[in-house]
């Protein structure tokens, strides 16, 4: 396997996740803007922002196991050229039924992060996936790229052209990605749909994506609904809460390579509690100072670095499931991980209308993280008394 073909691979597989995250995040930097054009109330309003994540949660399981079965190459490549039409769509749309379906079909950009993980761990050996893995978060930069560049492009070309200029972006990133790699060779022994439904069966499973749905769940939707938080709670413009968010987003997915190495390095679960025990503390405390502008900043700060190296360390777990079904695996843990992201906005928006701020949602986030934690422990609990008993057989 030639190192020249694995770099591409990565790099090109990194990329395209970045303009594809951006696609995925198009509505979140220019909501407030949408609301006044379309005259739209607050429920409307969260719902354009969650809607991509509903498809692009649940159709990485069953992406995931296409991919592995046709080529994650193909359908990367595909799935890209198919935002472009709902991105133009969106541009000419004029009613709220109409943006709230492309919005829906936008959302198919989501589930790129299961292919591109799909595509790279068949590109590199085990000892070095949590590394990879978290080299190919970085892809989930593109929600920092909309944050920055969207509300500046309204302002300056009109609503519009924040879909058209992603459409134009995602285009080319298409036709660079199928130039610049290849397709591996396919095993002699292709998965049928029971076999990479097989992983279900397995508890490590559900164990991940619980983790997975507090990580990356979380990242999303602070990505998703900080910029809608800092405009109403601190009275920032659309420009500078995207320039904020974007700090949020950069900080989470640059750490996530860190997070992964240290679980290379150290073992993923011991790393995992002290994450979840950060995330629960974190929570805690933004729950008490949502009404101070600094300290709420650095307790983002704090959180970004948590749930980033959360991240890594989660998915550096995955491919010791099932290696034979990494498409399917990657799948559903990434989609229930999506899945954490489309609630919070909607609890935190239900939860600011009936008790007026929003502490009573990261008193939430604490509670879930810290159930995390438990799980965690427990787990380690076990394989451990496990160890011990074989030790004992082996030696009698």
């Amino acid at each position: 396997m030639k190192k020249k073909e694995q770099i591409s691979a990565l790099l090109l597989s990194t990329l395209a996740m970045i303009i594809s995250f951006a696609v995925w995040s198009v509505f979140s930097p220019i909501a407030s803007t949408l609301q006044e054009q379309f005259q739209l109330s607050e429920t409307q309003k969260s719902f354009i922002i969650v809607t991509p994540i509903i498809l692009g949660s649940i159709m990485r399981i069953p992406i995931g196991i296409i991919a592995d079965k046709f080529g994650a190459r193909k359908v990367y490549t595909l799935t890209m050229l198919f935002t472009i039409f709902p991105m133009i769509a969106a541009g000419f749309a004029n009613s709220f039924s109409v943006l709230l379906f492309c919005a829906f079909l936008i959302g198919m950009a989501g589930t790129t992060f299961t292919i591109a993980v799909t595509y790279v761990t068949k590109w590199f050996p085990t000892q070095k996936q949590g590394l990879v893995l978290g080299i190919i978060g970085i892809g989930n930069l593109g929600t920092a790229v909309a944050s920055l560049s969207l509300p500046s492009i309204v302002q300056s070309f009109g609503l519009q052209w924040a879909f058209w200029s992603l459409a134009i972006a995602i285009s080319v990133m298409a036709f660079l990605f199928w130039v610049g790699t290849k397709e591996l060779p396919k095993p002699k022994k292709v998965n049928t749909l029971k076999d990479a439904l097989s992983v279900t069966r397995v508890k490590a499973t559900w164990v991940l994506s619980l983790y997975y749905f507090l990580t990356f769940g979380g990242f999303v939707a602070f990505g998703f609904y900080l910029p809608t938080l800092l405009q109403e709670e601190f009275h920032l413009n659309a420009v500078n809460a995207g320039f904020t968010v974007a700090g949020f987003v950069i900080i989470a997915t640059f750490i996530r390579p860190l997070g992964g190495y240290i679980a290379d390095k150290f073992g993923a679960n011991q790393v995992l509690i002290l994450l979840f025990s950060g995330i629960t503390l974190c929570a805690t405390f933004m729950a008490l100072l949502v009404t101070d502008f600094n300290l709420f900043s650095i307790c983002c700060v704090v959180m970004a670095m948590l749930l980033g190296a959360g991240n890594g360390a989660v998915f550096k777990l995955v491919p010791s499931v099932s290696p034979t079904n990494t498409g399917a695996i990657t799948g559903i843990i990434s989609a229930i991980g999506g899945i954490g992201g489309f609630f919070p906005p909607l609890v935190m928006g239900v939860l600011k209308s009936v008790t007026g701020h929003y502490s009573a949602g990261f008193i939430l986030l604490a509670c879930f993280a810290l159930g995390c934690l438990v799980v965690t422990i427990s787990s380690l609990y076990a394989e451990s008394r496990e160890i011990r008993v074989n030790d004992t057989k082996q030696t009698y």
